[in-house]
């Protein structure tokens, strides 16, 4: 979406991919695989450091690139968490299930009533978050623990009632609208 800014030039962006540094790259590899059924596009050597690039769109070569090089005395992630949005509550859930089949580590399913997330850790430590977008928006920072043995209805109308109690709750277009109004006032 472009946005009108003083210097005429469309500044939109679209996030395209993320690369980490990791301590054991095949057993990386592999979790990545099977956690989030990410393909390997190519891999390599570069700058003396191996690289695996891993894609599950055809049109993007690389979603994540794994690097070697972590040193193995570095035990704190820097990354806070590498966010993944996917279309809807069973595309969710089906991730849940795979990231437990990969041996993810924490597995959290939680809601930001704005979002319903499955927060997981990889075998070095980095934080992966799965979610997919609610139709509403309400006040941040937020996050409730969801229970995943509910059904679908059940988990929708839990998010609902936890952002609904949020002093800004409303639909997430009428936001959405809100945030153009912002950007283009600003811009």
């Amino acid at each position: 979406m472009s946005f009108n800014h003083k210097n005429g030039q469309d500044s939109s962006f679209s996030f395209s991919h993320v690369g980490i540094f990791v301590k054991d790259i095949a057993r990386m590899t592999q979790f990545y695989q099977q956690a989030l059924q990410l393909f390997i596009t190519d891999k390599g050597v570069i700058g003396g450091k191996d690289i695996v690039f891993l894609s599950q769109n055809p049109e993007e070569h690389h979603q994540l690139a794994l690097v070697s090089g972590r040193p193995e005395d570095v035990t704190f992630s820097v990354i806070n968490q590498i966010s993944l949005r996917v279309k809807d509550l069973p595309t969710l859930r089906h991730y849940h299930t795979s990231l437990k089949a990969a041996g993810a580590e924490r597995i959290d399913p939680s809601t930001h009533g704005n979002a319903l997330s499955i927060y997981s850790f990889d075998p070095e430590g980095n934080r992966i978050e799965v979610f997919m977008d609610t139709e509403w928006y309400c006040d941040q920072p937020l996050k409730e623990t969801i229970d995943f043995s509910l059904n679908d209805d059940e988990i929708m109308a839990r998010v609902k009632e936890i952002a609904q109690a949020s002093p800004k709750f409303m639909p997430r277009s009428e936001w959405v609208k809100q945030m153009h109004d912002l950007m283009n006032a600003q811009a």
